[in-house]
């Protein structure tokens, strides 16, 4: 729960304006705060092990992932020419 102290002048013109509609100013005050704020995020949790990821100090072990990944991609190809060459590290990728 949230407690706002709202200046005399918001909320004579919040008050008003709920008058208006016939609903109560707190009720107003909600559904002006509901429409104006950003929705909230369906997959939050995901977002957050996503940014955990992405903030994690354990550098070395991203860089060995990266290589392996980079490795991977390379040997399961159709083709002989390399999606990573090494020439290209650091350039392109």
């Amino acid at each position: 729960m949230m407690t706002l102290v709202v200046p005399n002048d918001l909320e004579e013109r919040l008050s008003l304006e709920a008058t208006r509609l016939g609903i109560p100013p707190v009720d107003f005050a909600l559904r002006l705060l509901d429409q104006h704020l950003p929705p909230p995020i369906a997959n939050s949790s995901a977002v957050a092990l996503l940014q955990t990821w992405i903030d994690g100090e354990d550098a070395e072990d991203q860089k060995q992932t990266g290589s392996f990944l980079v490795q991977a991609l390379d040997e399961d190809r159709l083709s002989d020419r390399k999606l990573f060459p090494p020439e290209l590290e650091g350039v392109t990728w």
